[in-house]
């Protein structure tokens, strides 16, 4: 009887160090986050986290870590939000919201050397974050956009800089904008930015 007892008792302490072990490791690996918080309209209670993707887009992750740190992107406008597809921000230059001008914003960055392309196998499914940029691969600076839905059309030909990982329902109810440019007028806005890396 006491060698059945003493049986369960190691089962048991087998199961415990187990189930120790995996969830250490689990809060391990979510520890080692580079998080960037996006604070919108001035509301402590809608924030964005994003998990910055050092692994595959390092420039671009580095790039708006030092923007956000500096406090650049403090007041920056979405100016562009289309209805099941993505919320463009990030525009330093002209994207304030205290001197909007929807006729300028979208054209702007920081005053940083544009980004060599950062391109990965990594799919824009809804909450990814993409670097945005014009024509030319090499030219995203500082603006960026949060994806409402999965666009295969993207995959491999914008910079994959992070995921959304809490905070989507913020996300996906920033307000939209014209139904085919996504221009906006009187847009929501990033409040605060800052970055938290775990370790």
């Amino acid at each position: 009887m006491k060698v059945k007892v003493f049986s369960i008792f190691r089962f048991i302490l087998s199961v415990f160090i187990i189930v120790f072990f995996v969830t250490v490791k689990a809060f391990s690996e979510t520890s080692n986050l580079n998080s960037l918080f996006l604070e919108v309209n001035g509301d402590k209670e809608a924030v964005i986290e994003i998990n910055l993707n050092f692994e595959n887009a390092p420039k671009a992750s580095s790039r708006l870590k030092e923007l956000a740190d500096q406090g650049l992107y403090n007041g920056v406008t979405f100016h562009r939000v289309i209805e099941g597809f993505m919320a463009q921000t990030g525009d330093v230059q002209f994207g304030n919201i205290n001197y909007y001008d929807p006729t300028s914003v979208g054209r702007g960055g920081s005053q940083l050397p544009d980004l060599i392309a950062e391109f990965s196998d990594i799919p824009f499914v809804r909450g990814a974050v993409g670097m945005a940029r014009s024509q030319n691969p090499d030219s995203a600076n500082s603006q960026f956009f949060l994806m409402f839905e999965e666009a295969a059309h993207l995959n491999g030909k914008y910079t994959v800089v992070g995921q959304v990982i809490s905070g989507i329902e913020v996300m996906m109810n920033i307000k939209k904008g014209n139904s085919s440019t996504g221009l906006m007028y009187q847009p929501d806005y990033i409040s605060r930015a800052w970055t938290v890396e775990n370790k």
